[in-house]
């Protein structure tokens, strides 16, 4: 597993809130899963936030559970990135999974209202979606961030996957 530190040009000398979670890489037909935000016409790999006292693992199934409604089995935890943003530090887990199987959705409310919806994306739309990340450095720092973060996973992925 690899470690990649991102420190953003903002970052505070000391970070006082700390938010830690983990996200699903899957990867079926050449497509892989996204979570589109589509009020927003924002995509992430799914994922969220660790509850206190679960497992990495667990947080991964939980959480692609409840955004996409697909069930994984994240088998391989081949990424973390430790990215410092003003007063935070954001700890993200990446994990490579296998479909499982199909549940029903279960949406926040802040996801609802952003329209929240699980879409298949081609590998190659996805790094080129997460690759703009440049653009919103001076509009819109936490898409900045949240788009590079994703770009650094799924190229490094490609980088894991090229060592198999």
């Amino acid at each position: 597993m690899k470690t990649i530190e991102i420190l953003g040009d903002d970052r505070e000398p000391v970070y006082t809130k700390t938010v830690e979670g983990c996200r699903g890489i899957l990867i079926r037909g050449g497509k892989i899963l996204l979570s589109y935000y589509r009020n927003e016409d924002q995509y992430l790999i799914p994922g969220g936030g660790l509850e206190a006292g679960e497992a990495l693992v667990e947080c991964c199934e939980r959480e692609l559970a409840e955004e996409t409604g697909i069930l994984i089995d994240p088998h391989t935890h081949y990424l973390t990135l430790e990215e410092y943003y003003h007063e935070y530090y954001f700890k993200s887990h990446y994990f490579l999974c296998e479909f499982v199987g199909e549940c029903k959705q279960r949406l926040t409310e802040n996801e609802i209202k952003t329209g929240l919806e699980p879409v298949w994306v081609d590998f190659e739309e996805a790094v080129r979606i997460f690759s703009t990340y440049e653009s919103y450095k001076d509009i819109n720092e936490m898409r900045y961030g949240a788009y590079y973060r994703e770009w650094i996973a799924l190229t490094e992925y490609e980088k894991w996957r090229e060592k198999q």
